[in-house]
């Protein structure tokens, strides 16, 4: 990373709590929106518009206990509209209820395009100014920092250029301590954004602005770092771009692009590495799952498949990866596939501590069982524990710690209550002695899992500290029918680590108890042997 500083000064304002809960599937309790403010803090964020006050109980609540939070540098900010074309700002509730919530920061909103101030408004331009002035006035008069939202300003811009304009400037003259130029149904492109503040900054030279931009062309990241190469000295957007319609502005792609790209020290270099965690901390408590192939911070992010790419990554990082992983708390993962070559596999092998040479058969009999089991279906992708197991096999450092007799799993229904029961049967030698099993479960692989533990528990009890996370079952030739193969991908973890295993079969149970053998044989011989996969941080 370059170290020598851009002096231009951005500062980060972040609208998850507010803008990012109006996107589908999102709904955040108040402890959920205190958590996250917290998160927002920790990487150097300077606003935090917690909701818009007057509008719901929930976020009264958040600014009433928002208040206790210890933010380092993040400022609550309340959101609000001008007042009603019917009311003076002193009459207004919404801007009383912003006065209320005593935040030190109020963001408020209003019209820049004709066609809403006569259609949505059903008022007139003259007093629509009038409406912008008078609230930002009322609010300077209570001690508040205001930040003007201009609401469809790219579109108002587009139809009535003077008349958006004229806006902005009574926002300014009425004492608003930035401009926000918001692009609200996401239409813009980046040569519009630049047009437009080219146009603003010459016709307010003293102002100071801001920008806002939604997903909806797929331009949202790159509207917003235009506009601050025009002169934006704010930056609105979402953590993981949630919002409305198709999203908001992607914040973390944004805070690592200026900070990255064009060196604008808009956070510390310790902010910028907990990115990757807060990013998904806050999936999380969205209950989203992280997008693997979200930029900087998607688990794929840094994640190198083919093997022409692997091996020129194993001379220099800098060959297919245009940043450091770790700058934003990331990591770099090399993935084992039908496309691996020498390096893949090396690399993989080295970042599980199972070193073996280069020209070894070793080496040969796992590129070649790799190409051939992913032929028969399947995908070590995400399986570094079965990945691991095939290495160990292939330089002989591998063990069994069980054999299998047999098992049986069967399923029966309540037609009364409608409960299903399931029962696994399972025979094993282990260290010489015979067990006999039997466990219920949700669930055939849930019972078989539990049999299995119990088998085992009484020999290898560091097994009592293993549970299954997730359990993923895919098709491979559908157009088999019922004869096709299945692929079970399974996720394990205990105190220390995560990891995934994979099995094969046309019989979804068989392909199960593949990936569970794989699981606990992964997990012995890691103890035995000190194999540790890198451990996945949470918030």
């Amino acid at each position: 990373m370059d170290s020598s500083a851009n002096p231009k000064k951005v500062k980060l304002f972040d609208t998850t709590l507010r803008d990012g809960t109006q996107g589908s599937g999102v709904s955040l309790s108040v402890e959920d929106k205190l958590k996250i403010a917290q998160s927002l803090d920790r990487i150097g964020v300077h606003y935090i518009e917690g909701g818009w006050p007057g509008s719901n109980p929930k976020d009264e609540q958040f600014f009433k206990q928002g208040r206790e939070l210890k933010l380092k540098q993040a400022k609550l900010t309340a959101f609000g509209s001008t007042r009603r074309k019917d009311k003076t700002a002193h009459q207004d509730p919404n801007l009383r209820a912003i006065v209320g919530v005593k935040t030190p920061v109020a963001c408020i909103f209003g019209k820049s395009w004709d066609l809403h101030v006569v259609h949505a408004l059903r008022s007139t331009l003259p007093e629509n100014l009038n409406m912008i002035s008078d609230s930002i006035r009322f609010l300077k008069s209570r001690g508040l920092e205001v930040i003007y939202d201009a609401e469809h300003f790219f579109d108002g811009f587009k139809a009535n250029p003077e008349y958006a304009l004229s806006t902005l400037k009574t926002a300014w003259q009425a004492g608003a301590g930035n401009l926000t130029l918001c692009d609200t149904n996401g239409g813009s492109i980046p040569s519009q954004i630049v047009n437009a503040f080219r146009t603003v900054t010459s016709f307010l030279p003293e102002a100071s602005f801001g920008i806002h931009t939604h997903n909806d062309s797929e331009c949202a990241v790159a509207n917003a770092i235009s506009a601050v190469e025009e002169g934006a000295t704010l930056v609105q957007g979402t953590i993981n771009g949630y919002g409305e319609r198709c999203g908001n502005a992607n914040l973390i792609s944004i805070i690592a692009n200026l900070k990255l790209k064009l060196n604008i020290n808009c956070t510390g270099d310790k902010e910028l590495t907990a990115l990757t965690e807060v990013s998904r901390y806050i999936s999380e408590i969205a209950n989203f799952v992280p997008s693997a192939h979200q930029p900087y911070v998607g688990s794929a992010a840094f994640a190198h498949k083919g093997g022409v790419h692997v091996a020129a990554m194993a001379r220099h990082s800098g060959t297919y990866e245009h940043i450091d992983p770790a700058i934003v708390g990331n990591q770099r993962r090399i993935l084992i596939s039908e496309l691996s070559g020498q390096a893949n596999i090396l690399l993989k092998a080295r970042e599980l501590k199972l070193d073996f040479s280069k020209n070894s058969d070793a080496l040969k009999n796992v590129i070649h069982a790799v190409k051939r089991m992913e032929q028969e279906g399947y995908q070590f992708e995400g399986a570094e524990g079965s990945f691991a197991n095939l290495v160990r096999k292939a330089i002989g450092q591998h063990r069994t710690f069980f054999d299998l007799l047999s098992f049986r799993v069967s399923m029966e229904k309540n037609m009364r209550t409608g409960q299903d029961i399931s029962l696994a049967t399972l025979k094993l030698v282990v260290k010489g002695e015979e067990r006999h099993t039997v466990s219920e479960g949700d669930g055939p692989v849930n019972a078989l899992d539990n049999a299995l533990r119990k088998a085992l528990e009484e020999f290898y009890p560091s097994l009592k500290t293993v549970t299954l996370t997730d359990f993923k079952v895919r098709v491979i030739n559908a157009e088999a029918g019922t004869k096709a193969k299945v692929r079970v991908l399974i996720e394990s973890r205990d105190h220390k680590d995560k990891w995934g295993t994979v099995g094969v079969s046309e019989n979804i149970i068989d392909a199960s108890w593949h990936a569970l053998v794989d699981s606990v044989e992964y997990k012995l011989l890691k103890e035995e042997n000190g194999l540790t996969v890198q451990r996945k941080k949470r918030g």
